[in-house]
């Protein structure tokens, strides 16, 4: 991964297009979840409702943080504690949060990425991110730069180049709250 990547992705992202990148188990799809335009073409792009809740992903606690209601000491502790499995926890938006990113739903869905590139576009934007699934709605996801091209063309604007992660299925869904889990 160099610096100059890790910058076009961002400048990408700020211009509002779509990139894809590499995430803990498979490539992601990204835009700016404060673009609604660019969200609704990553929709658009993977065939899929838009009612249907993005998940975010941030590089750490703090920009996690101002995307939510301020939540108790243990759950911040639940989602800061390590796991072996990467976990999308369902947390309350903030109420500045766009409706476009939650759906219908009453909380948002977000993960601390751990990838080093993922985290570097987050870090290096200073954001949250959309992270979803480089596929067509209901097919394999991407796990290389040549699937997503030959899955999408030169529809995604970005493909920045890298290899997933060791996670061998996508992220846990967990609801932070509850415990509940959404997808195990």
């Amino acid at each position: 991964m160099s610096i100059a990547e890790v910058d076009y992705a961002v400048a990408c992202i700020q211009a509002g297009k779509l990139i894809a990148y590499p995430t803990e188990a498979v490539f992601g799809l990204g835009c700016d979840p404060f673009n609604f335009a660019a969200c609704q073409r990553l929709s658009a792009l993977k065939q899929r409702p838009d009612t249907k809740a993005f998940i975010l992903i941030v590089a750490n606690w703090q920009q996690l943080e101002k995307l939510i209601t301020p939540v108790a000491a243990p759950i911040k502790e639940k989602i800061l504690a390590k796991r072996e499995r990467p976990t999308t926890w369902l947390l309350p938006p903030h109420k500045n949060m766009p409706s476009w990113i939650a759906g219908p739903f009453e909380k948002i869905a977000i993960r601390i990425v751990e990838h080093p590139q993922a985290q570097a576009l987050c870090q290096h934007l200073g954001s949250a991110i959309i992270s979803t699934s480089a596929n067509l709605s209901h097919q394999p996801a991407a796990r290389t730069e040549q699937e997503v091209g030959s899955i999408f063309g030169d529809k995604v604007d970005y493909i920045m180049p890298g290899t997933v992660g060791q996670a061998q299925k996508p992220s846990m869904i967990m609801d932070a709250l509850t415990g509940e889990i959404i997808r195990g």
